[in-house]
């Protein structure tokens, strides 16, 4: 059940900046990219969770056994490249996964914030990381 989503085409440019770009246009320019490929036939949930779990993967191994503070600042680390590269195949995956699934990402991301919100009460949990951490450290 590939959908392709309804948005006209996005300009996206190198220019493009957080708040200027709408997540249709990033819906259309991945469905674009996938389209121009004929990769739909391989984006299926599965084959796109499996890439999502391996994008994650790298992601997070630049900042194996890194000192939580010093992976604060990636531009000391030399790695602002690379983890704009690892960030964004993440976020295209995920949004692959959307457009396969017709799934709309603003009210699917509203719906599970607000059940975050019920489940983890901020006077409940300001400081803390869990129900099991005391509030100690952080």
């Amino acid at each position: 059940m590939s959908s392709t989503p309804t948005h006209s085409p996005c300009p996206l440019s190198n220019e493009a900046t957080d708040d200027s770009t709408t997540l249709a246009c990033l819906k259309t320019t991945v469905q674009q990219f996938v389209a121009e490929r004929d990769w739909q036939q391989f984006h299926s949930p599965k084959n796109i969770s499996m890439a999502l779990s391996v994008e994650a993967a790298e992601l997070m191994e630049i900042f194996q056994w890194v000192e939580p503070s010093v992976s604060r600042d990636i531009d000391t680390m030399g790695k602002r490249q690379e983890v704009e590269e690892e960030l964004c195949d993440v976020m295209c995956y995920c949004v692959a996964m959307a457009n396969e699934l017709d799934i709309d990402i603003a009210s699917s991301f509203a719906a599970k914030m607000q059940k975050n919100r019920t489940k983890y009460p901020a006077e409940e949990y300001r400081g803390r990381f869990g129900k099991d951490d005391l509030g100690t450290g952080k």
